[in-house]
């Protein structure tokens, strides 16, 4: 008999999207994957070499269970320079990838019956995580109109005496949407009036476009901060999506709090992956300008090719490497294959027809959209788009 925890998780869209297109794959069948949220580029040489490094000089034993020393010292000097925030040691830990800071952040604050507020759309994970504390997931809807984005009136609104914590990604996975400051200032008002919690993942913050100033939301004030779980990490920003390394900063009773969780569940990040962290961190940033303007460009092409298809519409944003657009106008139709109810249909749609893997937007707890990463070629998007505008036109 399995636990009732378990049950109350069901299968994501992702996944099913996800499964259908290795079995086409398999079949010999050219998919052109848009789904995945993951840097087509190679981690950069130097950081390859940190790693190298640390196997040939023997350093495979056991570290902190919260990080290196040498690791958290970067991570700290990284946050003091990019972000001008002030975290010593005891007030980092390292941990497998950003998706473990940010489960290990909800099991160390969270309680049976509390309430997570999280804006939609959101990434997959996070009602999942909420649910297995026991928490429960309050969901503000939010629209193009905002380009996304919760406003302050909204979550003054959705808070209740069981409200903990305000779960806010930024830049955004699935919509790319990046808060201003003063937007976030309005926020953290709210927060520090009501006095709760707000766990920032931030693991996209390299990435953002056009001049846009990111602001980290711990950075806003002493007071704002206490209050701040800050979850990063390297993956997105340096490639590195397989070196499984995130880090989070907050109060130290936090932290430790994070630490005997993470003692007893994956223990330290892998120690190679460590020292290559190191070099990400503290060595040339390069690659990540590299990175964003390859971005742009595929964004740019991109997002102009799908506003000009007829029943199309979509929000261009300022960071990530998502587009978002909303395909709701092709609901109620139906192909040869299949008709088309909801995003999911959508989406296999897609990939029947064109042989292009996207996540339906019901993945992410908004309906009526659908994710497309533009981290692939530009001939794949190109070859993409000729594809989406053949198969919108088997649509009746």
């Amino acid at each position: 008999m399995l636990a009732n925890r378990v049950k109350e998780i069901s299968e994501s869209p992702t996944m099913m999207v996800a499964a259908e297109a290795k079995k086409l794959k398999a079949e010999g069948v050219d998919i052109i994957d848009l789904s995945m949220g993951e840097a087509d580029f190679h981690t950069p040489n130097n950081i390859k070499a940190a790693g190298i490094n640390a196997i040939e000089e023997n350093k495979t034993r056991y570290t902190l269970n919260q990080g290196t020393i040498e690791l958290r010292t970067a991570i700290s000097a990284k946050l003091k320079r990019d972000n001008s925030l002030k975290y010593n040691l005891n007030e980092i830990i390292v941990s497998n990838g950003a998706k473990q800071g940010v489960y290990n952040s909800i099991f160390a604050l969270i309680n049976p019956g509390d309430e997570v507020i999280i804006p939609a759309p959101y990434w997959v994970s996070y009602p999942a995580m909420v649910s297995l504390a026991g928490g429960k997931s309050i969901f503000i809807h939010t629209d193009e109109s905002t380009g996304f984005k919760v406003t302050a009136e909204q979550l003054s609104k959705a808070i209740t005496l069981k409200t903990k914590m305000l779960l806010l990604c930024n830049p955004s996975n699935p919509t790319g949407s990046v808060y201003s400051k003063k937007e976030l200032e309005a926020l953290a008002e709210i927060v520090l009036k009501n006095n709760f919690y707000v766990l920032a993942d931030e693991i996209y913050e390299k990435l953002v476009y056009d001049d846009f100033k990111f602001t980290s939301f711990a950075s806003l004030g002493a007071e704002i901060k206490n209050r701040t779980i800050l979850v990063n990490g390297i993956s997105k920003s340096y490639a590195m999506t397989g070196w499984r390394v995130g880090y989070t900063a907050a109060p130290e009773y936090i932290i430790n709090a994070i630490n005997k969780i993470q003692s007893h569940t994956t223990s330290h990040a892998s120690t190679i992956s460590q020292y290559a962290a190191i070099e990400a961190v503290s060595g040339p940033q390069y690659v990540i300008n590299e990175m964003i303007d390859e971005f742009r460009k595929r964004r740019n092409f991109f997002h102009n090719e799908l506003i000009s298809i007829n029943g199309i519409t979509c929000y261009k944003p300022e960071g990530a490497f998502y587009l978002f657009p909303n395909i709701s106008r092709y609901f109620k139709t139906r192909s040869d294959v299949l008709k088309i109810d909801n995003s999911f249909d959508f989406a296999m749609h897609l990939l029947y027809e064109a042989h292009i893997a996207a996540v339906p937007g019901s993945a992410f707890g908004s309906e009526g959209f659908l994710r497309m990463s533009y981290s692939t070629s530009m001939e794949n998007l190109q070859e993409a788009i000729y594809r989406l505008k053949n198969a919108l036109e088997k649509i009746h």
